[in-house]
C-alpha cells in the first residue's frame, strides 16, 4: 500500500485509486445498509425511547429507500478520498508511523462524506421514530419548520462521534491486516471479513455514548429538550443515569459488527475486482 507507484503515472493513478475506491466504497455501503437496516433502526428507537418507554417493532425498513439515496455518494465519497489519502500519507510518511496514515486518512475520509451522511441520518433517524413517512417528505417538512440547518441536526455531535468511529475502525482493520499479512500471507475474502467484523465491534462499543447524543439531537426536531452536545450529556446523565449512555450497545455491536464483516469483505473483493480488471485492460494493450 505504501510507496513504489510510478512517479509518470502519479496523477492517473491517484484519480484511478479515487475511481475505484469510490465504486468499493459505494457498493459495500448500499449492501451493509440493506442487510442491516432493521438493527440500525431496533438501535435507534431504543436509543430515542426515555425512561422505559416501550419499543415499536413494526415498520422496521422505513426510511430504507431514501436512506440508500444518501449512502451510496457519501460510502463513495468516504472510501474515494480515504484511499488515495491513505496511500500519499503511507508514500511521506516513516513505514513505522502506518498507524498514523490509516488514523488520518479516516477522519479526512469521515469529513468528506459528513456533507452528505448528516442529512441522510437526520431523515433516516426521523422516519425510523415514526416522524415521517417518506424521505421526500421528510425533507420537504424539516427544511420548510427547521430551515436548511434542520438538515444538519446534530452535526456537531454527529463529527464527535464518526470522526472518531471512522478513523479507529479503518486503524484497527489496516493495522489488522498488516499484522496478519507480516505473520502469514495475503489475507482471503473471509479473513478480510473477520478482521472487518472485529474492527466494527471494537469501535461501535466504544463509540456508543457518543451515538446516544447523536441520536437524540438529531431526532428532537424543533424541540429545545437539548441545547447542544454538553447540555445534551448532563441532561441524560442527570434525568437518566450513566447507564442511558450504553442505550442500544446491543443491536449497535451487532449491526456494526456484522456490518464490518460486509463492508470490508465487499470492499476489499470489489476493489480486487477492479483492480484485476484494470490490469487485463493494461494486458491488452500492452499486446496490441
Amino acid at each position: 500500500m505504501g510507496g513504489g507507484e510510478g512517479g509518470q503515472e502519479k496523477s492517473f493513478n491517484f484519480f484511478q485509486v479515487l475511481l475505484e475506491g469510490s465504486i468499493a466504497g459505494g457498493t459495500a455501503g448500499v449492501v451493509v445498509e440493506t442487510a442491516l437496516y432493521p438493527i440500525d433502526t431496533i438501535k435507534t428507537r431504543l436509543q430515542a425511547a426515555r425512561g422505559g418507554s416501550r419499543i415499536e417493532l413494526k415498520g422496521l425498513y422505513s426510511g430504507l429507500g431514501g436512506n440508500l439515496a444518501g449512502v451510496l455518494p457519501a460510502s463513495a465519497i468516504f472510501v474515494g478520498v480515504y484511499e488515495p489519502t491513505k496511500r500519499k500519507l503511507l508514500e511521506t510518511l516513516p513505514e513505522n508511523l502506518s498507524a498514523v496514515a490509516h488514523f488520518t486518512a479516516g477522519a479526512i475520509g469521515g469529513i468528506a462524506a459528513s456533507l452528505i451522511r448528516v442529512p441522510t441520518e437526520v431523515v433516516k433517524q426521523r422516519m425510523q421514530t415514526g416522524q415521517f413517512k417518506s424521505a421526500p417528505n421528510a425533507v420537504r417538512l424539516i427544511v420548510a419548520k427547521e430551515g436548511f440547518k434542520g438538515l444538519y441536526a446534530g452535526y456537531g455531535s454527529f463529527l464527535l462521534r464518526d470522526l472518531p468511529f471512522d478513523a479507529i475502525q479503518f486503524c484497527i482493520y489496516e493495522q489488522l491486516r498488516i499484522g496478519y499479512k507480516l505473520a502469514k500471507r495475503e489475507l482471503n475474502d473471509p479473513e478480510n471479513a473477520l478482521i472487518g467484523a472485529f474492527a466494527g465491534a471494537i469501535t461501535g462499543a466504544i463509540t456508543t455514548p457518543l451515538d446516544v447524543m447523536k441520536t437524540r439531537l438529531m431526532v428532537q426536531g424543533q424541540g429545545t429538550q437539548y441545547s447542544g452536545i454538553v447540555n445534551c450529556a448532563q441532561t441524560i446523565l442527570r434525568e437518566e443515569g450513566p447507564k442511558a449512555f450504553l442505550k442500544g450497545i446491543e443491536p449497535r455491536v451487532l449491526w456494526i459488527g456484522i456490518g464490518g464483516s460486509i463492508f470490508f469483505g465487499v470492499l476489499e473483493k470489489t476493489k480486487s475486482m477492479l483492480a484485476e480488471r484494470r490490469n487485463r485492460e493494461v494486458g491488452a494493450l500492452k499486446d496490441e
